[in-house]
């Protein structure tokens, strides 16, 4: 949600705005010097990198506005959200890519901006990188981890979300399904939706709407971003000055950026960016290997899958249109035919029990599953008997629940209040193997798609 804020401030220059509009609008931003003392950084490639971090900043909301969104607690003093944003070298695309917060990362050497400690290369959480030495570790270790030289840096506080999408007259939302998290108060129903600025940061906020957690946040986000752009380009914003100069203002209001970043910067995107649409736009989040990788003294972290996150970032670097790249590859993969699912398999987790008087079969079933893309445990148990294969979930996980037992025929689905987010596997007497599955655009090396697939109709 800071990636919305923050992309559509080169989005609303997108309409060949001029210079005496523009002119002043950057005296609004806090300036940070992300770069200082880098070395031995990535070549650069070609177009323009700009790495849009969110940060927490319930504190200046008001009590109000706290208790109405469900935004109590303390602020973090982390990154929530990190997204990658590459502008093609000739300014006609700009392709986002998000990197999960507890992404497994490898910390350089550094010094703690809080206690001045030095430490050195440790593996943590993405997210945490911001905590220990702020917005240069940070592009430190997104640098590291992608292998993608960053141009310009942007730090976003939620604080002003609201009124921007207030600002903009709102936008539009398209669900198949009802959304509902009681964490953030989202309730949603099937069908089309005008959200205002409080009930966008409800919808971008939410991961426990189904087992997809943080990975089904980051694709309503970018769902989000898609929107919004498609509203500031054809809502009349790009053509009024004086609404232009409101909501930029609004959204420039919030944000911290390298000193590198300012009117000119703003000018040059709006000459070459000039007919920008939600098409022009892409959205991907980096390929994952495990859901649930263990670090000791870190806890449960998201591991990238190595070769397809090479894959994808070497497609950045070489300025490649990332949804091409995507189709290219599924059509000539040679991978067996799978059942299509609602929720893709990886984000699903999976504890296998084993019903049956057959040794192994539990450890059989878990390997299985992980075969066709299941965060499996990798610790199958033994259950209570069973002839017909049953899969418990918490009825928050539904549509997580409905692709397991696709890969499982015959299986019987029961839902427990409280189970939490792992879904349990008892395997029954019946069970006769597992039916390979995919998420509707797996079998690439990385999922990407244009905005113009994810707005409303």
């Amino acid at each position: 949600m800071r990636m919305a804020t923050a992309l559509s401030v080169t989005v609303l220059t997108a309409g060949g705005i001029g210079h005496a509009v523009v002119a002043g609008l950057d005296t609004g931003i806090t300036r940070v010097d992300p770069f200082k003392d880098m070395k031995n950084r990535p070549l650069a490639g070609h177009g323009m990198n700009v790495l849009v971090v969110g940060t927490d900043g319930r504190d200046r909301i008001t009590p109000e506005e706290k208790k109405k969104y469900r935004l109590g607690g303390a602020p973090c003093h982390c990154t929530d959200t990190v997204m990658l944003v590459h502008i093609s070298e000739d300014r006609e695309r700009a392709s986002v890519v998000s990197l999960p917060r507890d992404s497994y990362a490898e910390m350089p050497e550094h010094t703690d901006l809080n206690s001045g400690v030095k430490h050195r290369a440790h593996p943590v959480k993405l997210n945490a990188a911001y905590a220990e030495g702020g917005p240069g570790l940070t592009v430190r270790t997104v640098e590291s981890m992608t292998g993608v030289k960053i141009d310009h840096y942007l730090e976003v506080d939620f604080t002003s979300f609201m009124r921007t999408v207030d600002a903009v007259g709102g936008v539009q939302i398209c669900t198949t399904r009802p959304l509902k998290d009681s964490y953030t108060g989202l309730d949603l129903a099937p069908g089309t939706h005008e959200l205002d600025g409080g009930q966008a940061l409800q919808y971008v906020r939410s991961r426990h709407i189904d087992g997809a957690a943080d990975i089904g946040r980051m694709q309503r986000q970018q769902r989000f971003v898609a929107a919004l752009v498609d509203r500031v380009t054809n809502g009349g914003v790009l053509l009024n000055p004086v609404r232009f100069r409101e909501v930029a203002t609004t959204m420039l209001g919030s944000v911290r950026a390298d000193e590198e970043f300012g009117t000119d910067q703003l000018l040059a995107l709006a000459k070459a960016m000039h007919g920008f649409t939600p098409a022009s736009s892409e959205f991907v989040s980096v390929p994952i290997g495990d859901m649930g990788f263990p670090v000791k003294g870190i806890g449960s972290t998201v591991k990238w899958d190595a070769a397809k996150a090479q894959k994808l970032f070497q497609a950045l670097r070489d300025d490649q249109p990332l949804a091409a790249s995507a189709q290219k590859a599924a059509s000539s993969s040679k991978a067996p035919r799978a059942l299509v699912v609602d929720v893709p398999p990886r984000t699903v987790r999976v504890q296998v029990y084993n019903g049956t008087r057959t040794d192994g079969l539990g450890r059989k079933v878990d390997d299985a599953l992980r075969a066709t893309g299941f965060d499996t445990t990798r610790t199958p148990m033994t259950g209570s008997p069973q002839k017909r294969t049953l899969v418990e979930y918490d009825p928050r996980w539904d549509r997580s629940a409905k692709s397991l037992a696709a890969a499982l025929p015959g299986a019987e689905l029961r839902a427990v209040a409280g189970r939490g987010g792992t879904l349990r596997v008892t395997v029954g007497s019946d069970y006769k193997g597992v039916t390979a599955v995919r998420g509707e655009a797996s079998g690439a090396p990385f999922e990407a798609v244009t905005g113009d697939k994810v707005v409303c109709p």
